[in-house]
């Protein structure tokens, strides 16, 4: 984040699902005057959070996580229904709530229902649009 708000390009890592681990390979990501960073435990650490002009939490129920969760793991990375249930319960679920519930306190904007709340994106949009003049 540090280089990319120099305005130099980074190398970001590509991490296989499959394998549960980072690959080899990379991709370059250039500098522009929007950056989007995006991840599930991205209010976690304090110092990345000081990096962020603007922090924005997008809050979906459980069940709609899940069933996402559950199509994407079978549909894309070749997982068994039994597999994803598993994990779920004793990973995901556990760790959602200790470390990405509590982190939502952190941001500056909580959108419920994600893409579908137009307000909601509209506001975002004129935001950024105000921090590009």
């Amino acid at each position: 984040m540090k280089t990319l708000r120099r305005y130099q390009p980074v190398e970001a890592p590509i991490y296989d699902f499959s394998t549960h681990s980072r690959t080899n390979k990379t991709f370059t990501v250039a500098p522009r005057g929007v950056i989007l960073v995006e991840g599930i435990l991205i209010f976690v650490e304090a110092e990345l959070r000081k990096l962020f002009d603007i922090k924005i939490f997008v809050d979906t129920d459980s069940d709609i996580r899940f069933i996402r969760r559950l199509y994407r793991d079978i549909t894309e990375r070749g997982r068994t229904t039994e597999s994803v249930i598993k994990q779920y319960q004793e990973t995901v679920r556990p760790m959602h709530l200790e470390f990405v519930e509590p982190s939502k306190r952190y941001a500056d904007i909580i959108i419920p229902e994600g893409g579908h709340n137009l307000p909601a994106l509209d506001m975002v949009v004129a935001r950024i649009e105000s921090l590009l003049r």
